[in-house]
């Protein structure tokens, strides 16, 4: 048996259908995304992928729910370590694609460690943080720590991937935010970063710079850099109230809109399922944040309540910053849109993320009862 049905009864059913909603709602259009741009042979490989992959995450995620999340206490500093072996290992041995390097190949599968290093660094930070609730008032408090997320940050940058270094900070942000930080001392740190970006632009790659700009004004590069924002706002805008029924979406099924299976996946809802699909897919998504902001805030102890904010803040944030790409009033980063996007390395961290969340509510009631 894989879990118990005690516990089982103690899920909480409100997160668990919602995920389970997108993750349907992903296969279905990622079926329609790819379906004409494949060969005959391989109609389905997209979709049966990750389908596939979805149901092996479960399997392993309903076995681990046997498991108390408590369990992960004592192990930041080894997973951390590991965490940087990996994404060295992505520098020396890492294949290269699209002009960046984020993937090992291991066998048949490709795995990307920059998705993984960030439930990772959720874990090794709660472990780091759980202990100076209501202790970061000084700049010299909060030194070591962003020295420890800074690390993994700058390894990921290299690759280079600037949106996952982004989630990175989002995650940051928030499990500081919740251990009670200093507000002044925030309020100084974000005001530090608004008065160094000038000297950061300079740090920036040309296609870096080129994203921000095209985020200004999209006619800047309107066949390169800008083609993306253009295409994915023609799409989203074309859906109108109803959208144009599925298999029918002309930017998408004549591919006009690229990476239409992951990265530009919400203005093929938003082109083939309109106004109301787009809003709807927002809804759940916002079903998911709130259910993890409730279990933060009912979590018994400050390693749960931290691993929970960790997860809700990484999710809220590519959440925010993947549909507002689309939409065209956020920078092109590709970030993917939590279990829509097609990419196995993603879907299981993203897996992994709510199983931790329905472990921490699970144990919650274990002592509500």
């Amino acid at each position: 048996m894989f879990i118990n049905k005690k516990n089982l009864r103690k899920t909480d059913v409100v997160l668990l259908v919602a995920v389970v909603a997108i993750v349907v709602m992903s296969l279905v259009i990622i079926d329609s995304a790819t379906h004409i741009n494949t060969p005959s042979e391989e109609r389905y490989w997209f979709v049966q992928r990750q389908g596939i992959f979805a149901l092996i995450n479960v399997a392993i995620a309903v076995f681990l729910m046997n498991f108390d999340y408590k369990m992960l206490q004592g192990y930041g500093n080894k997973i951390y370590i590991f965490n940087l072996i990996m994404l060295l290992a992505v520098m020396f041995v890492g294949q290269s694609a699209l002009g960046v390097q984020r993937w090992i190949q291991l066998g048949p599968v490709s795995i990307q460690p920059s998705e993984f290093s960030k439930i990772i660094m959720i874990i090794a930070l709660t472990n780091l943080l759980k202990d100076k609730i209501g202790k970061l008032n000084t700049f010299s408090d909060l030194l070591p720590i962003a020295a420890y997320v800074g690390l993994p940050f700058l390894l990921v940058l290299k690759q280079p991937d600037l949106g996952t270094s982004l989630v990175f900070m989002a995650i940051f942000f928030g499990m500081i935010f919740a251990c009670g930080i200093n507000l002044k001392l925030l309020a100084g740190i974000f005001g530090a970063g608004v008065a160094m970006m000038p000297i950061l632009w300079h740090f920036l790659k040309d296609y870096q710079k080129m994203r921000i700009m095209v985020f200004m004004d999209p006619n800047v590069d309107p066949l390169g850099s800008g083609y993306h924002i253009i295409q994915s706002k023609i799409a989203i805008g074309s859906g109108m109230l109803f959208g144009k029924g599925l298999f029918e979406g002309t930017q998408s099924q004549l591919n006009f809109l690229p990476e239409n299976h992951t990265d530009f996946i919400f203005a093929v809802v938003g082109e083939e399922l309109g106004f109301v699909g787009a809003a709807f897919l927002l809804i759940l998504y916002l079903i998911v944040l709130w259910r993890g902001i409730q279990i933060a805030k009912q979590a018994q102890d400050s390693f749960g309540m931290l691993m929970a904010v960790g997860i809700t803040s990484m999710l809220a944030f590519h959440v925010l910053v993947n549909v507002g790409m689309t939409a065209g009033i956020m920078p092109v980063t590709g970030i993917p849109l939590p279990f829509m996007s097609y990419g196995v390395s993603a879907l299981t961290t993203n897996i992994f993320a709510i199983t931790i969340l329905l472990n921490i509510y699970m144990r919650n009631q274990k002592l509500q009862f």
